[in-house]
């Protein structure tokens, strides 16, 4: 049988480690060597595995899948990842694309790999504009789907398009899929981008879309996601903290509601650690570390560090040392508010 991680470690990033023999049993923590870098879930994998090989099929399987079942923020992250990989192997893409011209999954494909060129040029306004046309298609290829509206804010937001475009296409985005998380968070990084320094504002927009929202929905992640582009910006006035911490404790409800070691929720409680680090928040950040277990993600570690999984390690261990002292036991901390942290501790 053919070992899947083993596959995919020329291509993908995985473990990796600053301190091979450093081990957290008394925290409920595993080793620093057990932890992986932006781990592909059961799905994904195989995927990647046979892309690598070549094959387009289970890449194809999947997005098809997702389709039909409306899965749809699934659909979302596999795409952004097989377009990661896609950007330094894309000949399975071309292939795919050569036998199916007109296959809803490989023109998605084939959109988000144009945005992600172009977005890592200088020339980006004049790429994206090139852009446009295959963003077109995806959508008209299967009416039902929100990600190629996410690609059009994306798009909107990198070719500086004014409020009123941008409201057509996020009403457009909502009626297809109106709790689409990153339809929502392409929204955010817009209004971030265009109101630069006004974060009341995208706490605002945060606040109502994770409050009409089910508990269980991505969408309750949206203002602790807020909370951290602020937080990333450098702060500035017009956030009280109070606003910061009611962001952060949705996103702590939310990820209680999520098994320990989930895959699909360690984007969410990745950020949502770093939140809370900069809060000064050392027990519920410690708590977080516990329930992402191995599954270490490159944002928002990469912003602050070329070696995210490293960076996340020094973190992992900062908690700990600020954490456990106060509790004086292995067990699980209580969740309390410590001091906000200042900026340089980090």
């Amino acid at each position: 049988m053919v070992d899947t991680m083993a596959l995919l470690l020329p291509f993908g990033r995985a473990s990796r480690t600053t301190s091979p023999s450093a081990q957290h049993p008394a925290a409920g923590l595993p080793a620093d060597d057990e932890v992986l870098l932006d781990a592909p879930d059961d799905r994904l994998g195989p995927a990647l595995v046979a892309a690598g090989q070549g094959s387009h099929r289970a890449a194809a399987d999947l997005l098809a899948a997702t389709r039909a079942l409306g899965r749809w923020d699934h659909r979302d992250r596999y795409v952004l990842r097989l377009a990661a990989f896609a950007r330094s192997r894309p000949e399975w893409v071309q292939t795919w694309h050569a036998a199916a011209p007109d296959d809803p999954d490989v023109l998605l494909l084939r959109a988000q790999l144009a945005v992600d060129h172009a977005w890592g040029s200088p020339a980006r306004a004049e790429l994206l504009r090139g852009v446009s046309p295959l963003i077109t298609a995806a959508a008209r290829a299967d009416d039902r789907d929100p990600v190629p509206w996410r690609l059009a804010l994306d798009h909107a937001r990198g070719s500086r398009a004014g409020h009123t475009y941008f409201g057509e296409l996020w009403e457009a985005a909502v009626r297809r899929a109106p709790l689409h998380y990153g339809c929502h968070v392409a929204a955010l990084r817009y209004l971030a981008s265009s109101w630069h320094g006004s974060h009341r504002e995208c706490l605002d927009f945060a606040d109502r879309a994770a409050q009409d929202a089910p508990a269980d929905s991505l969408v309750q992640a949206l203002p602790a996601r807020a909370a951290l582009v602020y937080l990333n910006d450098g702060c500035g006035p017009g956030v009280p903290p109070e606003r910061l911490h009611a962001a952060a404790d949705r996103a702590v409800a939310l990820s209680a509601r999520f098994p320990a070691a989930d895959l699909w929720l360690a984007a969410v409680r990745n950020k949502l650690t770093c939140v809370l680090v900069e809060l000064g928040r050392w027990d519920d950040a410690l708590e977080q570390l516990r329930l992402i277990g191995p599954h270490a993600t490159s944002y928002p570690w990469s912003r602050s560090a070329d070696d995210p999984l490293g960076r996340f390690l020094e973190v992992r261990h900062q908690v700990r040392r600020r954490a456990a002292p106060a509790r004086g036991r292995a067990g699980h901390p209580p969740g309390g508010r410590a001091r906000r942290a200042g900026r340089r501790d980090h």
